[in-house]
């Protein structure tokens, strides 16, 4: 199992950085992470994808909104982080840590923290 604890959220002034970190509990099953990925959920809102990175070659995805301002990146083989920059208000959501590997059978398996609230006032 993988267990995701994020850390790091708070609240900001618009135009305003944080930086999300997201932990993984230290076994074998982490160091088969294929993916890692940050999702957000707004009030009244659905859940989004915010970015991706791919582990076997680095490779990485943003959800057009975010390009330019977040990056995600792994620090280690079990942290990965989310750098948020020129925040706007409409980025207050909770953002979400998650991972995926295959297991012996071939299974997709996906695991998620409880997320980290990021406010951002204006």
């Amino acid at each position: 199992q993988v267990q995701l604890v994020e850390s790091g959220g708070g609240s900001v002034q618009a135009g305003g950085s944080l930086r999300l970190s997201c932990a993984a509990s230290a076994s074998a099953a982490t160091a088969r992470i294929n993916y890692w990925a940050w999702f957000r959920q707004g009030p009244g809102k659905e859940r989004e994808e915010v970015a991706t990175l791919y582990d076997n070659d680095g490779s990485t995805d943003y959800a057009d909104f975010v390009k330019g301002r977040f990056t995600i990146s792994q620090a280690n083989w079990k942290t990965v982080a989310l750098q948020l920059s020129s925040l706007k208000p409409e980025d207050t959501a909770t953002y979400s840590c998650a991972a995926g590997r295959v297991d012996e059978t071939g299974r997709n398996l996906h695991y998620w923290g409880l997320g980290t609230q990021v406010t951002v006032s204006s």
